[in-house]
């Protein structure tokens, strides 16, 4: 079995908490109420944290536009086709839920993919912020303090959307 690392970083969004294993990134967490899942356990990173957190700290300055990271995601396939389909969003780009139901061969599921975006473990990375109601309105966000983190992450990323 990997070994499990853990690793912390301040953002404009909140703390923000990776783990990993020995090969990648495993879970990003942002901070809600104050809190992060491992918050009592001390930090033990590892070369692909550091290399995530250095990463994850450009992006916010402005400088990174995309991630090159290995990440593992662990869900059912129909979670791991919609994250799949996350993953080839780039900066900027938006993309509805319809059309992501569409994209994964799943027409007229977008409630269930709405549930699978939401439990991506890998936010930001995994840009899971990127995906909007059909009609551009933002319907939820379950990182961070939700859609006040997600309004945040759309502006860092110029992404236009409908009030």
């Amino acid at each position: 079995m990997n070994s499990v690392f853990l690793t912390r970083l301040d953002s404009p969004i909140g703390r923000i908490e990776l783990t990993g294993d020995d090969d990648a990134v495993t879970s990003l967490s942002i901070e809600r109420d104050g809190a992060l899942p491992h918050d009592g356990e001390p930090e033990r990173s590892n070369d692909v944290l550091d290399l995530a957190r250095a990463q994850l700290l450009e992006y916010f300055a402005g400088s990174r536009t995309e991630f090159d990271l290995p990440v593992r995601l662990s869900g059912t396939p129909f979670q791991e086709a919609v994250w799949a389909e996350l993953e080839r969003l780039g900066w900027g780009e938006a993309i509805s839920y319809g059309a992501l139901a569409a994209a994964v061969g799943k027409p007229g599921s977008a409630r269930a993919i709405g549930g699978a975006v939401g439990a991506n473990p890998i936010p930001i990375i995994v840009g899971c912020h990127r995906v909007l109601a059909s009609d551009g309105r933002i319907t939820g966000y379950s990182g961070g303090e939700g859609i006040p983190t997600k309004l945040w992450l759309l502006g860092h990323e110029r992404i236009g959307f409908a009030a």
